[in-house]
């Protein structure tokens, strides 16, 4: 796990520092009795060296009309709350530059301009709004967000733009009442190695390869019996089933 101490950069492996993005913010606050209590939230990734690892490659996500979840999936852990304050913990993804994408000669490359943008939505933890002691009593997962290239969506998806550039954003919310998030403060935190690029069919072998080996429900392509030979059948056909 890693924290957002130092500022995100593009420079090679620096790319893998995190940074905070929020307005002012003020490290405790003053309850009516006097006392202090703590309230500066910070935020953890989970399986980070998992997340590099894919980083490294270009991270590729899958997305479908019916939708698709992400893996790795997106976790994390928070500290630094006030225990007895309720919060609201989401996410959502947006554009990581105005760029199109293909993969030509076995890397990723600028193709034109990007599509226009697709709606924005974010996504709710179900268990908000809850109290900083059970936000930090537990791993925070968002494994249950779909990613989708449906515009017409009905079930509250994220809609991307196939071979686009995405970096999800986690944000938490000081408040005991999601209806009072469009007048609420964000603290909004953003991890670079999480970015990646939707497709609708795998693009670079070593992603297919990442995927394959530590995906749980990709268990049936492992170099053992007949999973050696259903993988080499699935990668002549860009692997556009595995479940992710």
């Amino acid at each position: 796990m890693r924290s957002f101490s130092e500022p995100c950069t593009r420079v090679g492996d620096a790319a893998l520092h995190g940074t905070i993005l929020a307005g002012p913010s003020l490290s405790h606050e003053i309850q009516e009795e006097g006392e202090m209590t703590e309230d500066e939230p910070k935020v953890y990734l989970e399986a980070s060296d998992l997340w590099t690892q894919f980083h490294r490659c270009g991270t590729e996500m899958v997305i479908t009309k019916s939708g698709r979840r992400m893996f790795p999936p997106l976790k994390a852990s928070c500290s630094g709350m006030d225990r007895q304050a309720k919060y609201i913990v989401l996410m959502d993804i947006v554009a990581a530059d105005d760029c199109r994408y293909k993969f030509h000669n076995s890397r990723w490359m600028v193709a034109g301009k990007a599509d226009p943008e697709m709606p924005k939505r974010m996504y709710i933890h179900p268990d908000s709004p809850a109290t900083g002691e059970q936000w930090m009593s537990k791993v925070v997962n968002f494994h249950k967000l779909k990613l989708t290239n449906n515009m017409s969506d009905k079930h509250g998806f994220t809609i991307l733009n196939s071979m686009h550039k995405y970096q999800p954003r986690f944000h938490i919310v000081k408040t005991n009442d999601i209806v009072k998030l469009p007048y609420s403060t964000f603290r909004t935190y953003v991890f670079c190695e999480t970015e990646f690029i939707a497709v609708t069919a795998y693009q670079n072998d070593q992603i297919t390869q990442l995927k394959i080996d530590n995906n749980p429900f990709a268990k049936g392509f492992r170099d053992t019996g007949n999973g050696r030979r259903e993988k080499r059948r699935v990668k002549s056909h860009s692997f556009t089933h595995i479940t992710t």
